[in-house]
């Protein structure tokens, strides 16, 4: 009898614990009207920043974009005064599991990989909690969208590009089959301290692994060539499909966002995914600039997993991690931001890309690197991005540059539906004031 009141003891614990983690904020409600704000300093990033200018959108796209005011505006267009604020494009987070995992400690709250070395069939969108209550402390930083990424495994599965609003999965996703993850095996020994095999153990299962990867690939695509009624349904082999190359060599519809950090594994990377004609993307790359011409000659972007890091080697210089988004530019490399941490800190996305800003990067790529660089990479930029017509109505109003740390995102639509910007963060905040004003300590 006492240890089934424990155990419910445990689960009443469990469970309330998930209870306050979800979201608590109310979705948006669709886009009713015309919206037109004025008077700011609009940057749209695809182009120079306008003075005084003004962004006009209705039924979820941006219709138009310029200095003053539009020569036509509908009767029933909500004005909004931007004097003194800037008006920029919805950061997207390019690596998150954020949505994924909640509470760590909390087994019933991740969701993050499946049991097993190859999980292609997995698709990041269907495990997204909706309710997450990570989703309102992103938006208040003006994260409006992001790459949510499984992991485990050498194929974790299939990245979603998620809108960060929405009563389910369906109404946020973006794309849910955005990239196929893969973690490339590593290269060469590993001689830390903490690794207990040795040289010749870890090249017979770096053998290994690179042979079961090179096999898997190899019999999706002899399942994907085989007629249809000679073959039974395999889901796993099936998924590889929009990954492989097609009939007579077409490319591969959507990427594999290949995790590789080591200048080795990268190199070892990139080969191995030009070999069997795929879209690779580095994710990580701390070395990818020792390796910038073959990242060119293959035209492979990186994404960086933030700045906010130790160097790697004894000999690196202290700031090798808050440096690697400048060399990559000076490189001509192309790649974005991410935070690299977990999804409780992707509100810190912005404060990443202000990092590298600070170590030689110009501070409009370190801009774009969260906004239209990450949609061109993640090939959605016909859609996100930018302050262009015809794109989503996904951006914010901030009080000032979008990237200093001291800036306070006051307004956000996405799809051009007005987002509530409350959170629990908000929520304890006034919780607390009110302590305080009960107390004297500060005046009502």
């Amino acid at each position: 009898m006492k240890r089934a009141r424990v155990a419910l003891g445990v689960m009443a614990a469990t469970w309330c614990g998930i209870a306050h983690a979800q979201d608590v904020v109310h979705k948006a409600p669709a886009q009713s009207r015309p919206v037109l704000i004025t008077g700011g300093r609009v940057v749209p990033v695809s182009g120079p920043a306008i003075e005084n200018g003004y962004v006009l959108f209705d039924r979820g796209r941006i219709v138009g974009v310029g200095a003053g005011v539009p020569r036509e505006v509908p009767p029933n267009t909500e004005r909004i005064d931007a004097t003194g604020r800037q008006v920029f494009p919805g950061f997207i987070s390019a690596g998150t599991e954020m949505g994924l995992v909640e509470i760590p400690t909390t087994r019933a709250t991740v969701d993050n990989n499946e049991v097993g070395d190859f999980n292609p069939e997995v698709m990041a969108s269907t495990a997204v909690n909706p309710d997450s209550a990570l989703f309102p402390v992103a938006r208040q930083a003006g994260v409006l969208s992001a790459l949510v990424m499984p992991s485990g495994g050498r194929i974790a599965g299939r990245a979603s590009l998620m809108r960060l609003d929405g009563w389910t999965t369906t109404d946020m996703t973006i794309e849910s089959q955005a990239g196929l993850v893969i973690t490339m095996p590593m290269v060469r020994p590993v001689t830390d301290w903490w690794m207990n095999r040795s040289d010749d153990e870890q090249r017979k299962a770096i053998d290994r692994n690179l042979d079961e990867l090179d096999r898997f690939f190899d019999d999706a695509a002899a399942y994907l060539a085989a007629p249809a009624e000679s073959k039974e349904f395999d889901q796993r082999l099936e998924a590889m499909r929009m990954f492989l190359p097609g009939p007579a060599g077409t490319p591969p519809n959507r990427p594999v966002f290949i995790i590789a950090s080591e200048m080795e594994q990268i190199t070892s990377a990139v080969t191995w995914a030009a070999g069997r004609g795929l879209r690779p993307v580095i994710v990580g790359g701390r070395d990818a600039p020792l390796v910038a011409e073959l990242l060119k000659a293959h035209d492979v972007p990186v994404i960086v997993q933030g700045t906010q890091g130790f160097p790697r080697r004894d000999d690196s210089p202290y700031d090798d991690a808050y440096t690697l988004p400048a060399r990559l530019e000076a490189a001509g490399v192309r790649w974005c931001m991410a935070t690299g941490d977990e999804g409780p800190n992707e509100r810190n996305l912005p404060l990443h890309a202000a990092r590298a800003a600070a170590y030689g990067l110009a501070p409009a790529a370190a801009l774009r690197s969260v906004t239209l660089s990450t949609a061109e990479i993640l090939g959605v930029a016909e859609q996100l991005g930018s302050l262009d017509p015809g794109k989503s109505a996904t951006l914010f109003i901030a009080s000032g540059d979008a990237l200093e740390p001291s800036t306070k995102v006051e307004a956000a639509w996405i799809d051009g539906k007005r987002i509530d910007l409350a959170s629990r963060h908000t929520q304890f905040y006034e919780k607390y004031l009110e302590k305080y004003r009960q107390l004297g300590i500060i005046p009502r």
